[in-house]
C-alpha cells in the first residue's frame, strides 16, 4: 500500500497535472506543438542527457553487466514485439511507433526516483539506473529515428536527421569530460543545470498539447497490446533474464525494477516530430503511466522473493 500511494502522489499526480496543464495550453491558445517538439529534441534532451552523465557515478564492473542484461533484454523484448507486430499484421508507420512504445521506457524521470524510494536512497542501484538511463537515452535518437523514417525516407536522409542531433554528441563530450575530470566551467554548466531541469515540464507539456489537439479516435485494440507488452511483459522478461544469468541481489531487483516503468515520453516525441502515428503514441505513454501505478507494486512485491 505505501508503494501505491507513493506512486499516486509522487508520479501519477504530478505527471497528470501537467498533462491537463498542457491540454488547457492548447484549448486556450493553439500552442505550436513542432515548436515544442525542436525545443525537447535540440534543446531539453541534449542538456539533460549531458548533465545525468558527467554528474554519474560507475565502475566498470557494474557497467559491464547491466550493458549484458541490457542487450539481452532489449534482443527479447525486441523479438516479442515482432511476433506481435506479425500477428496483428499491423502495416506502415504503426509497426514502428508500437515498437517504439514498448522498447522506450521512461529510464530518467519516473525510474531513477522510483529506484531511489525502493532502494531506499543506494547509490549502487543509482548507478545501475543511470546506465540503463544512458542506453534508454542512445536507443531513441539513433534506432527510434531510424525506425519512424525507415517506411518514409531513404538511409542517407535519415542517417543525415541522425546526425543533426546534439544528444548524439552530447554523449561522447558528457563521458570523456567525466572519465578525464575535466571540470565544466560554471558559466557554462549552470545554465545546462537550468535547462536539464525544464526537460520534464516541457515534455509532459508536449504531450499535453497533443493529447488537447487529437480527435481522441482511441486506438483501444492497439494501445492494450502496448500497455501488456510493456508493463507485463517487460518486468516478466527482467525476472527471467537475471535469474539466466544468475545475476542476485540488489543488482537483480535494480534490473528488474528498471523494466517495469511505463512508455517513455520519447516516442511521443519522436512520433510528434516524424509525424508517426501521434495520436497511438501520446494514448499509449498515457495510459502506461496511469496503468503503472497498479502494476509497479505487485512487482516491487515480488522483489521480496529474489
Amino acid at each position: 500500500m505505501t508503494y501505491f500511494v507513493y506512486i499516486l502522489i509522487n508520479n501519477i499526480v504530478p505527471i497528470s497535472i501537467m498533462i491537463a496543464i498542457g491540454s488547457v495550453m492548447y484549448r486556450a491558445f493553439k500552442v505550436d506543438i513542432r515548436t515544442l517538439s525542436k525545443l525537447n529534441f535540440y534543446v531539453f534532451s541534449p542538456a539533460l542527457v549531458f548533465v545525468k552523465l558527467y554528474e554519474s557515478e560507475m565502475n566498470l564492473h557494474v557497467l559491464m553487466q547491466v550493458l549484458l542484461f541490457f542487450v539481452l533484454f532489449f534482443s527479447l523484448l525486441f523479438a516479442l514485439i515482432e511476433v506481435v507486430i506479425r500477428v496483428k499484421k499491423m502495416q506502415g508507420g504503426m509497426r514502428s511507433a508500437m515498437r517504439n512504445s514498448v522498447i522506450f521506457y521512461n529510464s530518467a524521470n519516473y525510474a531513477i526516483p522510483l529506484n531511489q524510494t525502493v532502494f531506499a536512497g543506494n547509490t549502487y542501484t543509482l548507478s545501475i539506473q543511470i546506465v540503463i538511463m544512458i542506453m534508454q537515452t542512445l536507443i531513441p535518437n539513433t534506432y527510434g529515428i531510424y525506425t519512424v523514417n525507415a517506411h518514409k525516407s531513404t538511409l542517407k536522409a535519415t542517417m543525415k536527421t541522425i546526425l543533426s542531433l546534439p544528444v548524439i554528441y552530447a554523449i561522447p563530450v558528457a563521458i570523456l569530460l567525466r572519465y578525464f575530470h575535466v571540470p565544466v566551467p560554471h558559466s557554462i554548466y549552470l545554465p545546462l543545470e537550468y535547462i536539464s531541469g525544464a526537460f520534464m515540464a516541457t515534455a509532459l507539456l508536449t504531450l499535453g498539447v497533443q493529447l488537447g489537439g487529437m480527435k481522441w479516435e482511441f486506438h483501444f485494440s492497439n494501445v492494450l497490446v502496448s500497455n501488456m507488452l510493456r508493463l507485463a511483459a517487460g518486468p516478466a522478461l527482467g525476472f527471467l533474464i537475471v535469474w539466466l544469468l544468475g545475476i542476485e541481489g540488489l543488482t537483480a531487483k535494480a534490473l528488474v525494477l528498471s523494466c517495469a516503468v511505463p512508455t517513455s515520453l520519447s516516442s511521443v516525441l519522436l512520433a510528434i516530430e516524424y509525424d508517426n502515428e501521434p495520436e497511438f503514441s501520446s494514448q499509449a505513454v498515457f495510459s502506461s503511466t496511469l496503468f503503472s501505478m497498479f502494476t509497479i507494486p505487485v512487482v516491487i512485491y515480488l522483489l521480496d522473493f529474489m
